[in-house]
């Protein structure tokens, strides 16, 4: 799929975070990008869409509800095609999240961290 046509939800609490990630995307040619700072934004954006989106991008700790939740969610409604998860969890938080793929409906690729 060309990057022109991919439909990227980003949510990012943080507002330097959030319009940084967005400059960085944009700057890297993907247009059709939608953001919201929360994850209750984020689901009426996905309610409102007319198709699902090609990618969420989503913050693992938002302060209303977990990343993975969100992602959990519209994955098993039909609103997203894809995620990824940004976080700043150390090692062993990321190491929970690997063990929960166990239950979920989709599977991580990867998990990497800077610390």
């Amino acid at each position: 799929m060309n990057k022109d046509n991919l439909r990227i939800l980003l949510v990012e609490d943080h507002p330097f975070q959030l319009r940084a990630t967005q400059y960085l995307l944009e700057s890297y040619g993907f247009t059709r990008l939608t953001t919201t700072d929360s994850a209750q934004g984020a689901l009426q954006q996905m309610l409102g869409a007319e198709q699902p989106f090609d990618i969420l991008l989503c913050d693992q700790c938002l302060p209303d509800i977990c990343g993975i939740d969100l992602v959990k969610f519209a994955s098993r409604h039909g609103m997203i095609k894809q995620a990824i998860l940004l976080s700043s969890l150390t090692p062993a938080e990321l190491d929970g999240l690997k063990t929960l793929q166990a239950f979920m409906t989709f599977h991580y690729l990867a998990i990497w961290s800077n610390h």
